[in-house]
């Protein structure tokens, strides 16, 4: 299943850019089975953490699904979802997880009763206007039954930085703090690195993740 959001209902300059050539040329870039690969390794870890493999999962902007592939080769019968907002994006995703739930609208727009044991984001973060980032936080927030994952660009104070010659575009910060912050409840379960240097991490940047459990 895919539900679109029209592109004129747009917040921010940033869903726009991400929605349009420059997002679907992100797409072609990143869609590897080397990711996907590495993708399940991180995953391995992170769901041993938790206790288990979750029966259910949402991410909020997948892009191709490149995260979501890497769960499905660890446990085909978790539940997938994505919520993700350029459309070839989506449309690449479903073609390799047809039986994933697709959402292609902004995540700062979605909104559902629905709950999933894990939710997380992971390279998206950054990309989010900061003054909507309280939006995506309740967003993480509210639709977690259980865990709560984000992997991004730490920096222990906001900061600007210029993305492919693109300025507004990406931003570092302590995103899991904020996060805590705001919702007392999360119990930090581990958190950690993944250098751009690491000889398996191919694709990853120097990505600090965090996971953290809803409830005490």
């Amino acid at each position: 299943m895919t539900n679109s959001q029209p592109a004129g209902a747009f917040q921010t300059e940033q869903e726009k850019f991400w929605h349009g050539e420059f997002g679907s040329e992100y797409t072609e870039r990143n869609t590897t089975d080397q990711y996907v690969h590495e993708n399940s390794v991180f995953f391995k870890k992170m769901f041993a953490l938790a206790g288990g493999n979750p029966g259910s999962v949402l991410e909020l902007g997948s892009n191709s699904g490149v995260n979501l592939r890497g769960i499905s080769a660890i446990d085909a019968n978790i539940a997938l979802s994505a919520v993700e907002i350029n459309p070839h994006a989506a449309e690449v995703l479903k073609s390799h997880l047809p039986k994933a739930e697709v959402f292609q609208q902004s995540l700062l727009d979605f909104k559902t009763d629905k709950r999933w044991d894990l939710v997380f984001c992971k390279g998206v973060l950054i990309h989010i206007n900061p003054e909507h980032l309280s939006q995506a936080y309740e967003t993480l927030y509210r639709h977690s039954a259980k865990y709560v994952l984000v992997a991004e660009y730490y920096n222990i104070s906001p900061m600007e930085m210029s993305y492919r010659g693109h300025t507004g575009k990406l931003y570092k910060r302590d995103f899991c703090g904020e996060i805590m912050a705001k919702y007392p409840d999360l119990t930090l379960i581990d958190y950690g690195f993944i250098y751009h240097r690491d000889a398996f991490y191919k694709n990853y940047d120097d990505v600090t993740w965090f996971l953290m459990k809803k409830g005490r």
